[in-house]
């Protein structure tokens, strides 16, 4: 039986603008199994994950579960869990973590409003380890995740150089193994750890790789796509080189201006385009078409 997965790549659907919109990730260590919504069908109170839910939702803050790649037991004992925010806008990234939270109860306290606006008020302590990978492993959401996720985490967890974790969903299943790179915050697909390990050490010189790169979370999708369009034209890999300014629907589109630090900036005209075979956004699911980001201009400004 053919998976999304394997669906996706035959159909040949691109990666570029399809990254799960986040300003900003909170990420609470969950070992133990997931279900398929796993913020309540987990081990973690199902009552706090609905608290949580519901605070975060308006805010910019995107809530996931994390764990360390390996085995992970049906046991119910006390556990210690680190937990990080990460906000990804351009020049004002940062992580911040709690390395040792013993009562979840005291993520109720968190302004998800000020998170999802860069503040971070002083939370916790700043990280300043190695870039943090995040691979999507959720088989209970997806079997694809699982099927090809978990083998991923492992490599890189086994190999250094990132402090790799698994985290139950990124979206954007058919695009497994998928990958999640904080705090820049940007989504990759279809990858493979000889090319995550090149992207990681790029993420760790401030640099970007465009290839298999599915956006950063920071923008709406055509926001998404218009910067990446903008990195293909000029060849600019800092990653926070470039940011969204300003999106405005316009003719059925968006028109996306981005701007570059030195002062360059560019319009982009944005489509979304039906014109696609139908597919499966996940196994099971039933096929239909997924509207894709099209690039229909890009005029230079300055």
């Amino acid at each position: 039986m053919s998976t999304c997965a394997t669906a996706s790549r035959e159909l040949a659907e691109p990666l570029a603008a399809t990254a799960a919109p986040a300003r900003t990730w909170l990420l609470i260590e969950q070992p133990g199994p997931w279900g398929s919504n796993a913020l309540v069908q987990s081990h973690l109170d199902p009552a706090l994950g609905r608290a949580l839910e519901e605070a975060a939702e308006g805010t910019g803050v995107r809530i996931a579960l994390i764990r360390r790649p390996g085995r992970h037991a049906d046991c119910h004992g006390p556990v210690r869990r680190r937990v990080f925010a990460a906000h990804t806008v351009p020049g004002r990234s940062w992580i911040r973590t709690a390395a040792d939270v013993g009562d979840p109860e005291r993520l109720r306290e968190l302004d998800f409003t000020a998170l999802g606006a860069g503040d971070h008020n002083g939370l916790w302590d700043p990280y300043d380890g190695h870039p943090l990978a995040l691979v999507c492993t959720n088989g209970k959401r997806d079997r694809c995740c699982a099927l090809l996720g978990r083998p991923l985490a492992a490599e890189l967890a086994a190999s250094g150089g990132a402090d790799v974790w698994e985290i139950t969903h990124i979206g954007g299943h058919r695009f497994a193994p998928t990958l999640l790179v904080l705090p820049q915050g940007y989504a990759y697909g279809r990858v493979e750890a000889p090319a995550v390990k090149a992207l990681l050490a790029a993420v760790r010189d401030g640099r970007v790789v465009v290839e298999r790169c599915r956006g950063r979370s920071a923008w709406e999708r055509p926001g998404q796509a218009a910067e990446l369009a903008v990195r293909e034209l000029t060849g600019e890999n800092g990653a926070d080189a470039l940011t969204v300014a300003d999106t405005e629907e316009h003719d059925g589109g968006w028109v996306v201006t981005v701007t570059h630090r030195d002062g360059r900036s560019w319009l982009v005209s944005v489509t979304a385009s039906t014109d696609a075979p139908p597919a499966a956004a996940s196994c099971g699911a039933a096929l239909a078409v997924q509207p894709r980001m099209e690039i229909a201009a890009i005029t230079t400004l300055a």
